[in-house]
């Protein structure tokens, strides 16, 4: 078995980035590396994880995704800010905040992102026409995924 190499300075300048912004999650890539840095709901409850590329057994099906790179470098995106869970209304069976067709105004709130059991609008950028809604409710997201495109 491989040892695993932890870069210890990075976790720690990736925490203390998290104590300066508030966040309660922070992930960066290298090639095939990636490295999250979580926080729980007390300072106590730190987790840490390292993620090992996984076997070329799973390209195939990543392949079905190849709409998604489209999606990602539309000048209209809306990426996700963090990892959480999608919340297209503000409570259960309530309309959406937005739909395909709408106009909307700049910091008109899109969806909802949960992490770490708060909940966080994702405001619009710029106002516009909602073009696509990309992902589902209670989708879980990653960090950078795009959600939305307005034009």
């Amino acid at each position: 078995m491989n040892k695993l190499n932890i870069d210890k300075k990075a976790i720690r300048d990736l925490a203390e980035i998290m104590n300066e912004t508030g966040l309660g999650e922070i992930e960066i890539e290298n090639g095939d590396h990636r490295l999250r840095v979580s926080r729980g709901s007390s300072a106590a409850s730190e987790a840490i994880q390292t993620v090992i590329p996984a076997a070329p057994v799973a390209a195939p099906a990543a392949a079905p995704a190849a709409a998604a790179p489209d999606a990602s470098s539309h000048p209209g995106a809306v990426k996700s800010p963090m990892v959480g869970t999608v919340y297209l209304s503000p409570e259960p069976g309530s309309a959406p905040f937005v739909r395909p067709g709408d106009m909307i105004s700049e910091g008109q709130t899109l969806l909802i992102v949960e992490a770490m059991k708060t909940m966080n609008p994702i405001a619009a950028p710029k106002s516009g026409k909602v073009i696509e809604i990309l992902v589902g409710n209670e989708e879980p997201v990653e960090y950078g995924q795009p959600l939305a495109i307005i034009e």
